[in-house]
């Protein structure tokens, strides 16, 4: 297949001279020229380049590189004999494990598109994961696929899935493993093998004993890779669209400037279907050759012992993870010495707490910043020259601007306004939707600039600090919850009239969801605020799920005859200011 590669970008550019220079990490480029190769290239050199060393780790269970080739490999040859062809997606649904990553390489390796879904969706949700990509083949864990079973019996006929491969997660795990009590009824539950009517199932085993000859691989940088999704201020999920250059681009560079080498072990606990979790946990280990230790959820106790066992040395998670380890009456048990970075995002990380680790473990906390369209970071805090609460400086090969949101001029430093990103990790626009494709961008200094939607500044010395939000989001524990879809699925309940989605502040999660509601006439007196939350974590995702309900008479509206969101948001937050101490 003969493509013409894209011209190498200039060594100098114009922005050599910006503040955030004087920062950035020694010995690192301000820009790279990624490998003109797939992604699945990555895992088959490391394969080449070290075939014994261990790949992956679940529960002490060691998959090496050249098992998780071959495994990929196999599942390759068996998603083409169930009529997979170039292009077509395939959901992913599981939570982290070693079958994650094995089913991702597989996608790819077999010239398709991966489609990685929120293992916490129910099958409402996931009715679109189906319907919108126009999947027809899915690969899930065995607790779950009841739920994507049901989803695509809801569908019409057409847009049904055909094929099904079942996993269990003790599957990659050795006899004897130490799991948490209370995962042992998902974790270690064994399913019968679901039916799929006018389908078929296979479970993990008979796929990767497939002996048919996988295709030839033929997929180039510029050929879709990974369709992930994320939501927005109105309707449903939308695909963002990322070809195999954008996530080659930030797995690279998220290696360099970590100081990553293939003697890395890193913790991956962040979800592997998150981008971040994706990108610069798996993308990034895999790249490196590095050994990446898996776990399936947060669980303090578990990271402890795993960070001790292991000596691991990077660990990407989100504030709250951290927060919560130190909080353990276990932890001076625990042995952290090998960490040589730390970092993360998804919420501001306490000053305090970076405090305790840079006083205790000569660890300096980075914060970054980035977006499902950004392919995770955009922004990242230099390692050894970290600012607290901040976001970072743009990354590698990025040039990010904050500009007034209606006359798109830039701010000067100090100033608020909406960031705006270009950079060779930028999607290419959403699936199926160049409407909002179009909307997403502008053009600014001659280049094609992704609006985030996000409100910040830029300081003096070139770091960027988030301000506020453009969008109606919601950040709870890093789980980004968007008032509309949950709005969505709410007024599927037969007693809501209207709802109202808004964030109430949380001591520990920092936002929570709560639901401003109207009842049906019907309704009133016989339907109360615990009834609402119960049916809410039957039809949707438990971090969507709205943790208070506030019944009213009437939602407040404009003229226009519009919900009032931001009142109700307002009059939420002078609701519940901390008070002082």
């Amino acid at each position: 297949m003969s493509h013409t590669a894209p011209a190498a970008p200039a060594l100098a550019h114009s922005d050599d001279t910006r503040a955030h220079h004087c920062f950035w990490p020694a010995r690192l480029p301000h820009r790279l020229r990624p490998p003109a190769t797939s992604l699945w290239h990555n895992l088959a050199v490391s394969a080449l380049r070290y075939p014994d060393k261990p790949a992956l780790v679940f529960f002490d269970q060691v998959l090496s590189y050249r098992q998780l080739h071959d495994q990929a490999e196999r599942l390759a040859a068996h998603l083409r004999q169930q009529g997979v062809q170039d292009g077509d997606r395939v959901i992913l649904l599981m939570q982290n494990c070693p079958q994650w990553v094995v089913a991702h390489f597989a996608i790819l390796r077999a010239n398709a598109v991966v489609v990685p879904v929120n293992p916490m969706n129910r099958a409402e949700e996931l009715k679109h994961y189906i319907s919108d990509p126009d999947a027809r083949v899915a690969i899930a864990a065995a607790d779950l696929a009841g739920e994507l079973l049901q989803a695509s019996a809801a569908l019409p006929e057409a847009e049904r899935l055909r094929h099904l491969v079942v996993s269990h997660y003790s599957d990659a795990m050795g006899p004897g493993a130490e799991i948490p009590p209370a995962w042992a009824g998902w974790l270690g539950t064994r399913h019968p093998v679901p039916t799929l009517p006018g389908g078929s199932v296979s479970d993990w085993a008979s796929a990767l004993a497939c002996a048919d000859t996988p295709p030839a691989h033929n997929r180039s940088p510029e050929d879709l890779a990974v369709l992930p999704y994320t939501s927005g201020t109105t309707g449903l999920p939308k695909g963002c669209m990322h070809p195999h250059r954008t996530l080659m681009h930030n797995a690279v560079a998220s290696c360099l400037w970590g100081n990553g080498t293939p003697e890395n072990i890193q913790l991956l606990v962040v979800p592997l279907f998150h981008i971040t979790g994706m990108v610069a946990g798996m993308h990034a280990g895999v790249y490196l050759g590095a050994t990446i230790v898996l776990m399936p959820r947060w669980d303090r106790e578990l990271a402890g012992r795993l960070i001790s066992t292991w000596r691991v040395t990077h660990w990407t998670n989100i504030p709250t993870m951290v927060i919560d380890l130190l909080a353990s009456p276990s932890f001076e048990q625990y042995d952290l010495s090998s960490l040589v970075y730390i970092g993360g995002g998804g919420a501001a990380m306490p000053q305090a707490v970076a405090q305790r680790l840079l006083d205790q473990f000569g660890l300096r906390y980075a914060e970054g910043y980035g977006l499902t369209e950004t392919a995770a970071p955009s922004h990242s805090n230099p390692p050894d020259h970290p600012k607290q609460q901040c976001l970072g400086v743009p990354f590698m090969s990025t040039d990010a601007r904050v500009v007034d949101p209606d006359t798109l001029q830039e701010m000067p430093p100090g100033e608020a306004g909406e960031i705006i990103i270009n950079g060779p990790e930028v999607f290419d626009g959403y699936w199926k939707r160049p409407q909002a494709t179009e909307a997403a961008f502008i053009s600014f200094a001659g280049k094609r600039f992704f609006r985030s939607g996000d409100l910040g500044r830029v300081d003096e010395d070139g770091y960027f600090f988030i301000t506020d939000r453009l969008k109606r989001m919601i950040n709870a524990s890093g789980f980004k919850v968007w008032p509309a879809e949950v709005e969505l699925l709410m007024y599927k309940h037969p007693a809501i009239a209207e709802a109202c989605v808004i964030a109430t502040r949380d001591a520990y999660r920092g936002e929570s969801v709560k639901a401003v509601v109207v009842l049906r006439e019907s309704a009133r007196g016989r339907t109360s605020e615990q009834e609402i939350i119960d049916w809410c974590r039957e039809h949707m995702a438990v971090y969507k799920c709205p943790r208070t309900v506030q019944l009213v008479d009437v939602l407040p509206k404009s003229g226009t005859g519009k919900v009032m969101w931001r009142l109700l948001q307002e009059q939420e937050a002078a609701a519940t200011v901390p008070t002082a101490q």
